[in-house]
């Protein structure tokens, strides 16, 4: 009983800001499916609009609420720190962060592939590397922004001169590039990776289908 105490505490005390942190990292994927996959508001016209190019400027300003999560794991040396339980550790705490920081950033993943799938329709593939690049850059302002300087995206709208001031301060400082430089090649590495295994994982669900459609009976 006082195990399963000991959980419901630990979900009830970090389920809100962890759900409100991977509700926020999910929304420049919900925005990637609308403004760079077909279907949906992906209508003749639609695309190149004053109301797309508003939505492109939304995708940007949420996007860095994506790999934001990874940072999230300093509260898991705390969480670690506050349990002398082991077992609880391993089968709770871990599980629960791994899954946080695995959903939150395969969200930046699947939005930049969206978006490089765009790219690629469009006959701009030779532009994807550095439009990564530069979004990886951007999105690492972005988590020093909101790490450090304690902002939010719609902070952007809200307090524009503020944010603005806080960026240039941010490239300007020592520190602040430091930062920046060292999270951008984080964000680009793991992008690399979790891009490699949920294509590979993409792949594979394909080859899968086409082998069940294949085992199917042609006559019943």
């Amino acid at each position: 009983m006082s195990s399963l105490h000991n959980v419901l505490s630990f979900l009830y005390g970090n389920s809100f800001w962890m759900g409100w942190n991977l509700f926020l990292a999910l929304i420049p994927l919900v925005l990637s499916l609308f403004l760079f996959q077909p279907g949906s508001l992906f209508q003749p016209g639609f695309q190149g609009s004053l109301i797309w190019w508003l939505g492109v400027l939304a995708f940007v300003a949420f996007l860095p609420n994506a790999p934001y999560v990874v940072t999230d794991l300093i509260h898991l040396i705390r969480a670690i720190q506050a349990t002398d339980s082991l077992l609880f550790s391993l089968l709770v705490i871990l599980p629960t962060y791994l899954l946080f920081v695995l959903a939150g950033f395969e969200s930046y993943v699947l939005s930049l592939i969206n978006l490089g799938r765009l790219l690629q329709q469009k006959g701009l593939s030779h532009w994807a590397d550095a439009i990564k690049l530069l979004l990886h850059g951007l999105c690492a302002i972005g988590v020093y922004l909101g790490r450090i300087e304690r902002l939010n995206s719609w902070d952007l709208v809200l307090r524009p001169m503020q944010v603005l001031q806080k960026t240039i301060a941010s490239i300007t400082t020592t520190q602040g590039l430091i930062f920046i430089l060292l999270a951008t090649s984080v964000i680009a590495l793991l992008y690399t990776i979790f891009k490699a295994i949920t294509l590979a994982l993409w792949s594979q669900g394909q080859n899968l289908r086409l082998q069940q459609t294949d085992d199917l009976p042609t006559e019943l």
